[in-house]
């Protein structure tokens, strides 16, 4: 990456804790990164008015107004395009995105979700890893492809399941990772530290102690 810092679009559709995490990330000095713009396909989400209070533009691109996928895609393509967008982030994005959205940012859509990736993918993944009665949870930033919560992992953080844990308790303690890890993801990604290789990802070998802790096990370290 050179010196200027790399713009982002942020896609929501909820509350928008996880860009409120990024917002304050990329107000410290030295983060690589800013949001250059938030869109939502809900008109009515408080992730809209985070982005007023930070001073970023703040969209609305709504499915229900749109005739097709299609046509949804492409208007949400045209507002990303006029923010000079680079990468994208999903942070409660409730919308899978084609892959011929997902061909116009190639390698530059990322996601988080609350789960171990890849298990417990799609909707309610805290309610999934309880009823499985798993002992560790978490979080998972990915490379987004067509599938659903399917792509290269990028990093994971975990948590442990608490007896007497019900899914918004054990859904509060995986927040306060998910907002710890996608700013940190969103670092390694935009300075070229992890990228895509194929269909796993290969992290350098100068990347930080701490970066690398919180990678996939699975990633491949290297020079570039």
């Amino acid at each position: 990456m050179s010196g200027a810092r790399a713009r982002l679009g942020v896609l929501v559709s909820g509350s928008g804790s996880n860009l409120q995490a990024l917002l304050d990330a990329c107000a410290q000095e030295g983060f690589p990164a800013e949001v250059a713009c938030v869109v939502s396909n809900v008109p009515t989400a408080f992730a809209l008015e985070r982005a007023r209070k930070a001073g970023v533009a703040a969209v609305v691109v709504d499915h229900k107004a749109h005739a097709s996928k299609a046509d949804f895609e492409k208007a949400l393509l045209e507002t990303l395009r006029a923010a000079n967008v680079e990468w994208v982030c999903l942070a409660g994005f409730m919308r899978l995105l084609s892959a011929d959205f997902l061909g116009h940012y190639a390698g530059r859509v990322l996601n988080i979700h609350p789960s171990l990736l890849p298990a417990f993918p799609g909707l309610h993944a805290q309610r999934q890893a309880l009823e499985r009665g798993v002992k560790v949870a978490g979080c998972t930033v990915h490379f987004v492809d067509a599938g659903t919560d399917t792509g290269p992992i990028i990093a994971q953080a975990a948590v442990p399941v608490l007896p007497g844990d019900d899914e918004k308790a054990l859904g509060a303690r995986i927040l306060v990772e998910e907002h710890r890890l996608y700013p940190l993801a969103v670092r390694l990604a935009v300075t070229g530290k992890v990228t895509l290789e194929g269909a796993r990802t290969r992290v350098e070998a100068q990347a930080t102690v701490g970066e690398l802790a919180l990678r996939s096990p699975g990633a491949t370290v290297g020079q570039q």
